[in-house]
């Protein structure tokens, strides 16, 4: 069975940090695109950062700069750092992996910036 679980989101102060960790089991981790998305209330998720297999990266233009995607094959993890952030960074952002026609979501952590 696959299961993405997503830890570390939370309520942090505008400018702050934030670690994201996205843990999956169930699939061979390596040979996926991992990536990171987010949906705000009343918008439509949204692509914020994605590692490929290769190691390719790209960002949302949103958060380039402030953002860092990073993938450990070995852990079945992946990692979304966020720094500098913003109110409207806060999100919902959820995990997913995705391999030619499978494609898997985790169930999402709250990210609230706000002061």
């Amino acid at each position: 069975q696959v299961q993405l679980v997503e830890s570390g989101g939370g309520l942090v102060q505008p400018g702050g940090s934030l670690r994201l960790s996205c843990a999956a089991s169930g699939i061979i981790f390596s040979i996926y695109t991992m990536g990171w998305y987010r949906q705000a209330p009343g918008k439509q998720r949204e692509l914020v950062a994605q590692i490929t297999s290769g190691g390719n990266i790209n960002y949302a233009d949103s958060v380039q700069g402030r953002f860092t995607i990073a993938r450990d094959n070995a852990k079945k993890k992946v990692y979304l750092q966020m720094n500098s952030l913003k109110p409207e960074d806060t999100a919902v952002y959820y995990c997913r992996a995705a391999a030619a026609v499978r494609n898997y979501w985790g169930q999402g952590t709250q990210v609230t910036v706000s002061s």
